[in-house]
């Protein structure tokens, strides 16, 4: 039988429901690991554990809200618990939004950092607890071609500058450990949230389209979010083992 390239290794996937997150959950399931699905939703998250251990995989779902400390816990001891290890942790739930700087409240704001920087962070130091004692472990954090290209709204822009920074700065506090830290970057990747980014859609619509608009390359050609789960298994697996502190931009060249 051939070696599947994450066997026996347990992996924690936050937003699993739809979109990249369930692509990475499929992926990393078809690859033997044993996956954690989280995501705020319960029956979007059912359907998609069920369709993956319909299928002979094993994968649990967690109803979780990456805001909640304690709902962090919960989903890192459930992993523990039903599986009796931690390798993998993906930081995959976010907020997409297109509202400009003018229009960004405090409330909405704080809203967006409290998901897409630390809920990320959350995972991070919790999930350190588990691999720092047996020195490894992998964490990838998803950012955004947002993070180096700011077209999107004010708070989801530099909230991903911000998941890029944390990455660098977590893999140099790791340095010395088995441990490593990376983000994926994707660029336009064809998910409902990028889909209702396009038609404005998102919070804040697309007035912000109006300004940053031509540094943005919409028309094509727009990722699968199987590209996505790709660049996560890469860095997941053996093959990314010496990769360390780095921002992978999946964008086919049209983020550049």
């Amino acid at each position: 039988m051939e070696a599947k390239m994450l066997d026996g290794k347990v992996a924690i996937i936050s937003g699993a429901s739809y979109g990249m997150g369930k692509t990475m959950a499929s992926l990393f399931c078809e690859e033997g690991a044993k996956v954690v699905m989280t995501a705020r939703g319960q029956e979007t998250l059912e359907q998609a554990v069920k369709e993956l251990t319909d299928q002979g995989y094993e994968a649990i779902g967690v109803v979780a809200d990456s805001e909640k400390l304690e709902d962090v816990q919960k989903v890192i001891q459930t992993a523990l618990d039903t599986y009796g290890d931690l390798d993998i942790v993906i930081n995959n739930a976010g907020i997409g939004e297109q509202t400009i700087i003018d229009d960004t409240t405090d409330e909405w704001a704080m809203h967006v950092y409290n998901t897409n920087v630390m809920g990320p962070l959350r995972y991070i130091r919790e999930s350190l607890k588990v691999f720092l004692p047996k020195n490894e472990g992998c964490i990838i954090n998803i950012s955004s071609v947002n993070g180096n290209r700011p077209f999107c709204g004010a708070a989801y822009t530099s909230s991903k500058g911000a998941i890029d920074t944390l990455t660098k700065n977590v893999a140099m506090r790791l340095i010395d450990t088995n441990i490593r830290i990376n983000a994926v970057a994707p660029g336009a990747t064809v998910t409902p949230a990028h889909l209702a980014n396009k038609a404005g859609e998102q919070p804040g619509g697309s007035e912000m389209l109006n300004y940053s608009g031509h540094y943005v390359y919409f028309p094509g050609p727009e990722c699968d979010p199987m590209d996505q789960a790709y660049a996560c298994l890469y860095l997941a697996s053996k093959m990314g083992v010496h990769v360390k502190g780095q921002v992978l931009q999946v964008c086919n060249g049209a983020f550049l």
